[in-house]
């Protein structure tokens, strides 16, 4: 079992309070994601949960017990952090099997738990490799495979993806959901990156100065933010967020709409304005246009469509799919 409560938990450094009250609830074998721009507390948070950082106040409970004040050894979690924090003069072997080591298990039974791990991990091939000889996907697979071999009740990732290139963060992201799905143990995972977040995550919690500003599934959140940070935090390309006239004939202080529901065309729509840039990514095609009266917009069309710098356009905002947020940044 691997569920995670925090019941009022904040967090301060001196006068400086990073964290208010926070109340979460994580289910057991869920795969949760804290996402929020940088500074914003969600690895303070992780820390918070791995026993790394204390509480100034409130409560943390791994499955139903009180575990505000044990040590982080005592709490069964297994953490994986964004530098890989391997030792460069062991094997792969001797990496994985750290720990079981440390805490004086037999040696079959240690190397029953490293193979078992390194055929999980696609790394049997290297078990006897240094990690200066792996790439880096292969070195934090070897960083993942410490923590499965102690079986803990949950696994805490720490931007774990920050360090490799963009197409080794798509293959790790697909190994790691993939991960999950086998173990069936619960996994919270932080990054700034809401793309990874709306790829992997059951449940996403948006943190913003250290808020929850909302918990929600990926779509939940997509479809219905509850306010004007997780409306323009989730979504890539983010969502156009106008203010002014345009807002007020919606009676709205904000409206927003995302760009994949803005029709573009090259004879007719309610908005007009000029191209100012054109980003070509093969099935996709971003324009961003400088709309009459409203400002900067982008719009989604398909890859092939036929649009160039200093066009004139015209854009349809699906009125079903319009957002309408009041003065406060809440939602209408």
């Amino acid at each position: 079992m691997g569920s995670i409560t925090l019941e009022k938990v904040s967090k301060s450094f001196g006068t400086t309070n990073v964290i208010p009250e926070i109340d979460l609830e994580i289910a057991d074998g869920e795969f949760v994601v804290f996402v929020g721009p940088s500074g914003c507390g969600k690895s303070t948070l992780l820390r918070i949960i791995a026993g790394l950082e204390d509480v100034t106040s409130g409560t943390i409970r791994i499955d139903g017990t009180d575990a505000t004040h044990e040590a982080p050894a005592k709490r069964g979690l297994s953490m994986v952090f964004q530098s890989y924090a391997l030792y460069p003069h062991m094997s792969v072997y001797g990496n994985i099997a750290f720990p079981l080591k440390m805490a004086g298990e037999d040696k079959s039974a240690i190397d029953d738990k490293v193979r078992s791990a390194a055929r999980v991990l696609n790394l049997t091939d290297y078990l006897d490799r240094k990690p200066r000889q792996l790439s880096g996907g292969q070195r934090q697979r070897v960083a993942i495979g410490r923590a499965i071999v102690r079986q803990p009740k949950a696994f805490l990732f720490d931007e774990p993806l920050s360090n490799l290139d963009a197409a080794l963060r798509v293959n790790m992201r697909l190994e790691i959901s993939e991960l999950h799905h086998q173990l069936k143990t619960t996994m919270i995972y932080v990054t700034h990156d809401q793309v990874e977040a709306m790829t992997m995550a059951d449940k996403i919690v948006v943190l913003n100065a250290g808020r929850i500003e909302q918990v929600g599934s990926p779509l939940e959140l997509y479809r219905n933010p509850k306010n004007l940070f997780v409306a323009g935090f989730i979504g890539s390309p983010k969502m156009n967020l106008i203010d002014g006239a345009a807002a007020a004939r919606e009676k709205a202080a904000t409206i927003g709409v995302r760009p994949e529901h803005i029709v573009l065309s090259k004879t007719e729509g309610p908005w007009q304005g000029k191209v100012t840039v054109v980003e070509h990514l093969g099935a996709d095609t971003f324009v961003h246009v400088d709309v009459d009266g409203v400002g900067s917009v982008t719009a989604r069309a398909p890859g092939e469509f036929p649009v160039k710098h200093g066009e004139r356009v015209f854009l349809t905002p699906e009125a079903e799919k319009l957002y309408r947020f009041a003065e406060n940044g809440e939602a209408l």
